[in-house]
């Protein structure tokens, strides 16, 4: 059988994950991020964002395939809910959670009423089986394609898996629901042979995915910064510390010996999802942390030579002027040498999708034109406060930041593209939630 895993735009960790799978399976795999397929190919789609079920390309490409003949079948983290995936898109199949097993089964027996962790059409409606046991973290190599170097995701060509699971329960984050709370570690062995394999095949620079790389071997509520450690220098020597990084820490997953192997084997960046200056918001968001606990954080970095970047998130419901200064000022105090800054997107079956989806649309900032000194340009408040923030962050940046015009424009777009997103992703929500 011929098998093709498509990843559209970008080649996801996930994808060639699966796609590994499958070819020690025996089966003939190739992987691409573009929306095209030999006919009769079984195709392996990896779904990465909501909006991806409003691409007319993703839409138009199931249909044209199972027309002429092939099986289409999907997952990724949109399975979350799968009453929507299948009501948007016309797939043989929708593989829920983590689908190492389930994809092998669907490609040797096809989806039938014995699969686990599917969802699919029968002639009563749609079928939800429930996934099964969690995956095994020892896996094949993954299916890596001769053009990784030339991707570019924050800078690095892919993002490898170290773990799964996070302690955090952020209202905004699927991490945790769709990998569970409880940490899962890969063996460093396997960890580094991937890496070999990836620079083998082209990559330049490599990063640790997982959602905070510093968990990495947690094991009875306790950090294991010699692991870290050692799965950091390892990663060195096989890529040259220039060329391995491990950014995504949460703020209050840090040590001494933590910052210092960052220092030591990485490009010396730390990224904290700091998300916002206001302590209110920040427990409505369930981050477990306060602002002082992250300005410290920040400080230790500072104190071992890493360069620390921040992700904020604006527009989240309730978010007053007064929050969203607060954030300012924040930045103002913090100088961080990068801010990177969001929308709050409701992704289905997180607690802020529930909230989003309880708060009134005329109350949604997202959906609110607003009324301050940037009406002008037609954003809404949302936008407002996010082109607002990405203008305050460069002021402070400690490297000079001149804001041209054309820098001005790019952040205008940005800002409209993010919040034109949320609003189609918002009212996909309504529509399956409310009938609306």
């Amino acid at each position: 059988m011929q098998v093709r895993v498509i990843s559209p735009d970008m080649y996801t960790y996930g994808a060639m994950l699966i796609g590994g799978i499958a070819r020690d399976a025996g089966f003939d795999v190739c992987i691409s991020h573009e929306l095209a397929a030999q006919k009769g190919e079984t195709v392996l789609l990896s779904l990465y964002s909501t909006l991806h079920l409003l691409d007319p390309r993703i839409r138009n490409f199931i249909r044209g395939h199972r027309r002429d003949g092939g099986s289409c079948y999907a997952g990724g983290p949109v399975s979350a809910y799968p009453g929507m995936v299948m009501g948007e898109l016309e797939l043989d199949a929708l593989v829920l959670g983590e689908g190492e097993e389930t994809v092998l089964s669907l490609l040797i027996e096809g989806p039938g009423t014995e699969t686990a962790g599917i969802a699919f059409r029968d002639a009563d409606g749609i079928r939800i089986n429930p996934p099964g046991a969690p995956a095994d973290m020892h896996r094949p190599l993954p299916l890596i394609p001769d053009d990784i170097g030339t991707q570019s995701i924050r800078g690095a060509n892919v993002y490898i898996e170290s773990h799964r699971g996070c302690l955090g329960s952020c209202t905004f984050c699927q991490v945790p629901r769709f990998f569970g709370h409880e940490i899962r570690s890969r063996e460093i062995e396997d960890i580094l042979a991937e890496v070999r394999e990836f620079k083998e095949k082209g990559a330049r620079r490599i990063s640790i995915s997982g959602g905070t790389g510093s968990l990495y071997r947690y094991e009875n509520g306790k950090l294991n910064p010699d692991a870290f450690v050692e799965l950091l220098a390892g990663m060195a020597d096989i890529m040259g510390r220039e060329n391995v990084s491990s950014p995504d820490i949460r703020a209050d997953c840090i040590s001494d010996e933590i910052l210092e192997a960052i220092r030591k084997y990485t490009i010396g960046w730390v990224f904290f999802g700091i998300e916002s200056g206001s302590d209110r918001i920040l427990r409505l968001m369930a981050k477990g942390i306060t602002v002082s606990a992250v300005r410290d954080a920040v400080d230790e970095c500072r104190a071992h030579g890493l360069r620390v970047a921040g992700s904020f998130i604006v527009g989240y419901p309730t978010e007053t002027s007064a929050d969203f200064q607060e954030t300012k000022d924040f930045i103002s105090e913090a100088c961080l040498d990068d801010v990177f800054v969001s929308i709050a997107e409701p992704i289905p079956e997180t607690p802020l999708a529930q909230l989003v989806l309880k708060t009134p649309v005329e109350e949604n900032t997202t959906f609110q034109e607003t009324t301050g000194e940037y009406r002008s340009l037609g954003l809404t408040e949302s936008e407002a406060r996010c082109f607002d923030l990405m203008m305050h962050a460069d002021m402070y940046k400690p490297l000079l930041h001149v804001v041209t015009d054309q820098v001005f424009d790019v952040y205008v777009k940005e800002a409209k593209k993010q919040g034109s997103d949320i609003r189609a992703v918002t009212d996909l929500l309504f529509r399956y939630y409310h009938g609306n």
